[in-house]
């Protein structure tokens, strides 16, 4: 039986670690060495966009496939979908999802994993692959590779969480499913958990993501603002 995985344990504490040398080491490859950069990007890129049928595959041979674990509908999947592309790319959408669906979302699901299995279960390992390397993406295209978020990225970003939380509401309710956790909470402790009862929960989410985006959204509007009266 495989071992069960408790946050802060010696295997999560160290996927933490890696995370935080990984973010250090790209910045230092982007300052040093522009094509070690690139090529280490676009092997993090692959990752992301390869997780969702690695990941499936995985739960297929493990026997833990399931509605459930098997597209690609949640939060941080979609995070890791635009993780790719902005790391291949450089389309600025891209890397605005990222940034602001990776901080305010999948950097929880990191710090407070809903995982079962420890390592080296291969459960373990893609379930930190993409959380991991979505929080290291989100850091990383908004600080190295200077793809800041443009002005209007909150109103843009919380339109595109709705139109998100709309389409996922419709595929739980076809398929009985809880992508995003829009029809109940996760099993582990989270912050969800102090935010009432279901359905009430759901729009206190709404409107922490729109708390969450403009917080992460203000170092760059004031950086904006200094610039203008610099040039005034």
């Amino acid at each position: 039986m495989p071992a069960p995985f408790h946050a802060f344990s010696p295997s999560h504490n160290t996927v933490l670690t890696l995370c935080v040398l990984a973010i250090i080491a790209l910045a230092l490859m982007r300052r040093f060495s522009k094509s070690a950069a690139i090529l280490s990007e676009r092997v993090l890129g692959s990752i992301l966009l390869l997780l969702w049928p690695v990941t499936t595959l995985v739960h297929w041979r493990m026997g833990s496939l399931t509605l459930e674990n098997g597209l690609p509908f949640h939060f941080c999947d979609v995070a890791g979908i635009a993780g790719g592309i902005a790391l291949w790319t450089r389309r600025q959408l891209a890397c605005e999802i990222v940034y602001f669906f990776g901080l305010a979302g999948t950097l929880q699901g990191l710090l407070t994993p809903n995982l079962k299995f420890d390592f080296p279960d291969p459960r373990f390992l893609v379930f930190f692959l993409l959380h991991g390397g979505v929080v290291i993406t989100a850091i990383h295209v908004v600080t190295s590779m200077k793809h800041a978020p443009r002005p209007g990225a909150v109103p843009r970003l919380v339109a595109v969480t709705l139109i998100y939380a709309a389409l996922i509401g419709l595929v739980n309710f076809f398929l009985q499913t809880n992508y995003a956790f829009l029809c109940h909470k996760p099993e582990q402790a989270s912050l969800m958990d102090s935010l009432g009862p279901w359905p009430w929960y759901i729009a206190s989410l709404v409107g922490l993501c729109a708390v969450f985006y403009s917080l992460l959204n203000l170092p760059f509007a004031l950086n904006r603002l200094r610039s203008r009266k610099v040039s005034t």
